[in-house]
């Protein structure tokens, strides 16, 4: 099956949170069809409370309003350790985005949609990574 789709990580879902030009980006990426795991929404609650400051009850919400809009939340399963593993190891990554990208690797998304890694970046042929504020800076800044 041909990989379809974005996938997003945790910290375009802190930024669509936020204020400022990030939280523009983040908002517009998010309003195309996408997916994310579960601990992308996991690690959102965890600085939701400690960066963002955001109280019990609007961090409720706010996973209410994710999951709504995401055409999918991936579980994370015993079989993507392994996987994560391997592409930690691969593409000297930290396990923790690599458990994210075997996620996306799983759903069969052909963009990962991140802050955090090297944009440009190929997983196995099929997953790209995209910094979308990477992009919006180099339209900006020739």
């Amino acid at each position: 099956m041909p990989a379809i789709g974005n996938f997003l990580d945790t910290n375009i879902l802190i930024y669509a949170f936020a204020d400022g030009d990030k939280a523009d980006i983040a908002r517009e990426v998010m309003r195309e069809p996408f997916i994310l795991s579960l601990q992308a929404l996991n690690e959102f609650v965890n600085v939701g409370r400690r960066k963002l400051h955001l109280p019990w009850e609007r961090l409720r919400s706010a996973i209410a309003d994710i999951e709504l809009v995401a055409g999918k939340v991936v579980p994370i399963r015993s079989d993507m350790t392994a996987s994560a593993l391997a592409l930690a190891e691969r593409y000297t990554l930290s396990f923790y985005d690599a458990l994210m990208l075997a996620a996306a690797l799983d759903a069969k998304c052909s963009r990962f949609y991140s802050e955090d890694l090297h944009h440009g970046l190929m997983i196995d042929g099929t997953l790209e990574v995209i910094n979308p504020f990477r992009i919006a800076d180099s339209s900006i800044n020739p």
